[in-house]
């Protein structure tokens, strides 16, 4: 059995310095905003455009003062900017209406809201509210899997058998420091596992040539 609170232990001192973009922003609002903003949508460029949103609108209320086309013009280059302003003043105003402007701490609440995921809802109950919940996203489903900690097909399902297999006080930052190992070490395609910190735990399932 793969030992994987040593390696949350060794991935949390390996990456202790290091924060992702989602992580930089702190009101449950804007993280479940800057998470919309990520997908498909590199790090550094999700920090900026988020960054440039919030400078014009950090609540919801502010956002409805804006248009859909604003806010997408305001986002770009985040990928599928266009479709993203809208979901953005969508989601506001859904926040607004039904919840007196405060996003809702329950996952069935945000999975409710029109384009949020199992991903974004739990990387928002985690990193907003306090609230264990594992977000799994393609690097931590590659991981989970490659190390041998699950045998899933999907993120969705990686999501439950980690659940099982996981102490609840690591929840909430396996997701941090599995993308971080994900965007520096355990690539999808030819991983570095001659630096990889938790090389002797890992199974190397499905790994076919290394670096």
């Amino acid at each position: 059995m793969v030992d994987i609170e040593k390696i949350i232990e060794l991935l949390k001192k390996y990456y202790k310095d290091s924060i992702c973009a989602v992580n930089k922003f702190k009101t449950p609002f804007q993280i479940l905003i800057s998470c919309i903003i990520s997908l498909r949508t590199k790090d550094e460029v999700t920090e900026k455009s988020s960054k440039k949103l919030f400078e014009t609108a950090p609540s919801p209320q502010e956002i409805l003062k804006l248009t859909p086309e604003k806010i997408s013009a305001i986002i770009y280059p985040a990928g599928f900017y266009k479709r993203k302003g809208f979901q953005i003043y969508n989601i506001s105003k859904i926040i607004i209406e039904k919840h007196n402007g405060i996003v809702p701490d329950s996952l069935e609440e945000l999975l409710a809201l029109k384009g949020v995921g199992r991903k974004t809802a739990n990387l928002v109950l985690g990193l907003g509210f306090n609230i264990p919940a594992i977000c799994v996203d393609t690097h931590v489903h590659r991981i989970s899997n490659r190390l041998g900690l699950v045998s899933s097909s999907s993120p969705e399902i990686t999501e439950f058998q980690l659940m099982d297999i996981l102490d609840k006080k690591y929840w909430i930052e396996i997701n941090h420091l599995m993308v971080l190992h994900g965007k520096n070490i355990c690539t999808p395609v030819s991983p570095k596992c001659s630096k990889c910190i938790i090389y002797n735990f890992c199974n190397r399932n499905n790994v076919e040539r290394s670096r």
